[in-house]
């Protein structure tokens, strides 16, 4: 199915250059991704429609105790992170997103550590067919947050998506989708490989080895969806980290910083227990 487009009001970030209808009853435009004031506006800009939008069930009290809960966590980081890290920025926003799904038709061949009794080897080849169906495979198609961010931000329930038409975006932060389908196609047939790979690993027998995939795409589609995500920042000693949180489960993904000192003192309890073994190894080695 071909993506629809609209004709919007949209602005560019001079910042990081992301793309985005902005809420209509703001006074001050800012980016939610850098916090930057500096937005052009491109009058009559098309961009693609969403079909779908998940909306959000995550208000913003629940956002914060959830970045305060992750502070917390993590024993590198620093101990003072959840008490003095200061909440700077927080901005609902409806992020693009690419959904696929497809049929394969894959032969595969491995080898399995599954002999038969006296046999030469300790691996026997084996070969076989495999179909898969895969549906709501989720692409980013945001021009700021990266893949990984995107995919981190995995799942989401796409079951209780509504028409685009259904949910008021008016007053919304949106996102313009920045990655088109064609960019995201080879990156669905990626995972879906993979998918498929993992999927003919198991249908071996014992432990796999070798195991190769000749994947048939059959009937590849895909949509252009909204989907809910808090985009937060916050400061720690005058450095600014991004945290994300999925707008629907609660899902969370972010930066923090490092305690060099805890590294440091874990690096030396290492290193004198590796000199205490060396010298119990020459201590017994001498009676």
């Amino acid at each position: 199915m071909l993506a629809s487009q609209i004709s919007k009001h949209n602005f560019v970030c001079d910042g990081c250059g992301a793309s985005m209808s902005y809420d209509a009853s703001a006074r001050t435009l800012r980016c939610p991704f850098c916090g930057s004031t500096g937005l052009t506006k491109h009058q009559d800009g098309r961009s693609i429609a969403a079909q779908r939008i998940v909306r959000f069930t995550i208000d913003h009290s629940r956002a914060s105790k959830i970045l305060r809960a992750w502070l917390r966590r993590g024993f590198w980081r620093p101990g003072d992170l959840a008490s003095t890290a200061e909440l700077t920025k927080v901005a609902a926003v409806y992020v693009p997103y690419w959904v696929f799904r497809a049929r394969t038709h894959t032969y595969w061949t491995a080898d399995t550590n599954r002999v038969p009794l006296g046999a030469r080897g300790d691996w026997l080849p084996l070969f076989g067919e495999h179909q898969g169906t895969y549906e709501g495979l989720l692409i980013g198609a945001s021009g700021v947050l990266t893949p990984d961010e995107t995919s981190a931000l995995c799942p989401f329930d796409l079951a209780a998506a509504e028409p685009a038409d259904a949910v008021d975006t008016d007053n919304m932060i949106v996102e313009q989708f920045n990655v088109h389908r064609k960019y995201a196609r080879p990156l669905a047939r990626k995972a879906v490989e993979n998918l498929d790979r993992e999927a003919c690993t198991v249908r071996v027998p014992g432990r796999a080895r070798n195991v190769r995939v000749n994947v048939l795409m059959q009937g590849m589609s895909s949509e252009p969806v909204l989907l809910p995500v808090w985009i937060m920042a916050y400061r720690y000693r005058d450095r600014l980290f991004r945290f994300l949180i999925n707008g629907q489960t609660g899902r969370a993904t972010g930066q923090a910083p490092i305690s060099w000192k805890k590294v440091v003192v874990a690096a030396g309890i290492a290193g004198l227990a590796a000199v205490l073994l060396f010298l119990a190894i020459l201590f017994a080695a001498a009676l």
